[in-house]
């Protein structure tokens, strides 16, 4: 087989395809089974046992991309609810700056 294929096509492949269907399912070990078992029915309908090292470097290799990229996506979802957060805050402080600076032009004394 071509080194080529082996160790630049397959893995690049890979980590695409764990990428993005990471973003559908959600879940890195899911990703990983789906990619164990299709390799290893390509590892024994097309090539031959030495083959097997490869697939469970794959399977490692879309289970790192799928946890990477869903490590990716919880931490841009943390940054967006943060800045969402600091603009509410940012609004109910201007809100009370508004309440505090009414006048209503009447002169009340205190004593």
């Amino acid at each position: 087989m071509n080194n080529l294929l082996l160790f630049f096509a397959i893995p690049v492949a890979v980590i695409i395809l764990s990428a993005i269907f990471e973003t559908f399912i959600n879940c890195p070990l899911k990703i990983a089974g789906i990619t164990f078992a299709i390799f290893l029915i390509v590892a024994f309908a097309a090539f031959d046992e030495t083959f097997l090292i490869f697939v469970i470097a794959y399977t490692l290799l879309a289970y790192v991309t799928a946890w990477i990229v869903k490590q990716w996506g919880q931490r841009q979802n943390n940054i967006q609810s943060i800045e969402d957060l600091i603009s509410e805050a940012n609004a109910i402080n201007e809100a009370n700056n508004n309440l505090n600076n009414f006048n209503c032009g009447c002169r009340r004394f205190l004593k």
